[in-house]
């Protein structure tokens, strides 16, 4: 695994009174190109009529971030598609897309920055803010009131960098009310800075939720519009390790003990039998945790030198599920799925040791069949933190 990680999340709270979004933000990557793309686009209005023209937006700028086409070219040509409102005379969406191309080892980090109509995006180095050139370019379309400005600008991210994107949501946030002309871009770069300058290692997905939340407590707890925040940060990887399942002969479970010991990150053991083995190896005592628990997965226990231990199969695939849906932790009940979710999205790279031993338990008819057998479930996580949530997975047998 790579000593570099593009870590790259967003937070979002729809306009008060709205059961979905008029801001719609797409994430791809292509490790064959060594690509990322990240698309925000805001819709005008709010609602089911602002999410279609932001989707068809966002998908739009999306699939041409990834052809051979000129990204200013591109935008060109989502402008000239995009629909101009007949009485306010705007366009019906905006957008702001940060093409991210890197080399074999993460090396030369460039990104290709085009933005219409967005609040201007921010960048950090550290604590520090950057300022940097953009180019404009001057549009008059049939039926707009006045020329529209795309701007496209082109630089590097070195390790400890940022950019962040953001709806006007975020800057318009408390206008008329706790902040006669609203947050604005200086005090969302302000607050940012005291945010890192409080955490340095604050993750993408943490900060876009502060400012988010931040803004919202700004309109008073009831959203005037839709409020959305993307946050790109280069730095080292976060590795987090799982063990589930016994090793195929007890020979393996001293490697098992060996491999954990010097493991470099936060460590999880998922299963009855292989936390019993865990323990034993590495002379510890496991005690029940009863400090959370749901109906619908066992209480987790604690080990000392060990972040985290679950029960296997149900806890598993509790998880899977919470993934696969892209639920927020922050609104699932305190269980060790919670738990255990909140680590892998704190995590860039994530590796699996999976034992080999056939667990007779797993034999009783009682078990519900969408369970499944462990490696099915392994690669149902592994499947979601690769492509939703663009994490970097590895996976071993013992």
């Amino acid at each position: 695994m790579k000593n570099i990680f593009i870590d790259v999340d967003y937070a979002q709270i729809y306009k008060h009174g709205q059961k979905i979004g008029g801001d719609v933000f797409l994430l791809s990557r292509n490790p064959d190109s060594n690509q990322i793309v990240s698309t925000l686009s805001d819709g005008l209005g709010s609602g089911v009529k602002a999410n279609v023209l932001a989707s068809l937006t966002a998908h739009m700028a999306h699939r041409l971030s990834f052809s051979p086409i000129d990204l200013s070219h591109s935008a060109q040509i989502i402008m000239d598609t995009l629909p101009v409102c007949k009485e306010r005379k705007i366009s019906y969406s905006t957008f702001t897309i940060a093409d991210i191309r890197y080399g074999e080892d993460m090396e030369n980090i460039a990104v290709n920055l085009v933005e219409y109509d967005n609040p201007p995006s921010l960048r950090f180095s550290g604590t520090d803010p950057v300022s940097w050139t953009r180019s404009k370019t001057e549009l008059q379309r049939e039926g707009a009131f006045k020329k529209e400005i795309i701007s496209h600008s082109v630089f590097h991210l070195d390790v400890g960098d940022r950019l962040i994107m953001f709806s006007d949501g975020v800057t318009q946030s408390g206008l008329g009310s706790s902040m006669p002309l609203g947050w604005r871009l200086d005090g969302v770069r302000k607050f940012v800075v005291d945010e890192i300058a409080k955490d340095p290692d604050i993750s993408s997905r943490e900060l876009s939720r502060a400012i988010v939340q931040k803004a919202y407590s700004l309109d008073g707890l009831s959203a005037k519009d839709d409020i959305t925040c993307v946050v790109v940060y280069v730095r080292r990887p976060r590795r987090t390790l799982i063990v589930t399942g016994p090793p195929f002969t007890k020979e393996a479970d001293a490697i098992l003990g060996e491999k954990i010991k010097s493991f470099d990150g936060r460590k999880i053991v998922s299963g009855g039998t292989t936390s019993q083995i865990v323990a034993r190896v590495l002379g510890k005592k496991m005690k029940l945790d009863l400090s959370c628990w749901s109906k619908d997965v066992p209480p987790s226990s604690t080990m000392e030198g060990i972040d985290l231990v679950t029960e296997g199969m149900l806890t598993l695939s509790r998880v899977a599920t919470i993934l696969e849906k892209k639920l927020n932790p922050a609104e699932l009940v305190n269980d060790p799925a919670k738990k255990f979710v909140e680590m892998l999205l704190d995590s860039d790279q994530v590796h699996f040791i999976v034992g080999t031993k056939i667990n007779e338990a797993h034999q009783d008819p009682n078990i519900p069949v969408e369970i499944g057998i462990r490696r099915t479930i392994i690669g149902r996580l592994r499947k979601a933190l690769e492509e939703i949530y663009l994490k970097e997975t590895s996976q071993e047998y013992l």
